[in-house]
């Protein structure tokens, strides 16, 4: 069954420890946890020095609350976006998380994956 046919309630299951991972292992500067469940295309643009530069430079990657609440899923083409409102634990206000699911290989991964 391709993700565009699971429910919200299915596909929020699916997200939520993909999500909490991205958050705990951005917090802690984890390239490798952090970039586990990317797909192909994401690990291609995705080094690890990039990625450093991004947790050295921005104050609100290495600070993310593990209080997220998730606001919907939306559909467009093989992809699902599931829309987060995330918290800091050092910033104040709220954020908002993008996670891009899709399938590789019969298996989920990210495709996209944004806060801002």
């Amino acid at each position: 069954m391709s993700l565009q046919e699971k429910t919200d309630e299915e596909i929020i299951k699916i997200a939520k420890p993909i999500w909490d991972n991205l958050i705990q292992c951005s917090n802690n500067k984890d390239y490798s946890g952090f970039t586990k469940n990317f797909s192909a295309q994401m690990l291609y643009g995705a080094n690890e020095i990039e990625i450093g530069k991004q947790w050295a430079n921005n104050e609100l990657l290495v600070n993310l609350s593990n209080d997220s609440l998730c606001l919907g899923c939306l559909r467009r083409n093989e992809y699902v976006t599931i829309l987060y409102k995330q918290k800091s634990s050092k910033l104040s206000g709220e954020f908002l998380g993008r996670l891009v699911l899709g399938l590789e290989d019969n298996n989920v991964k990210i495709f996209g994956a944004t806060i801002f």
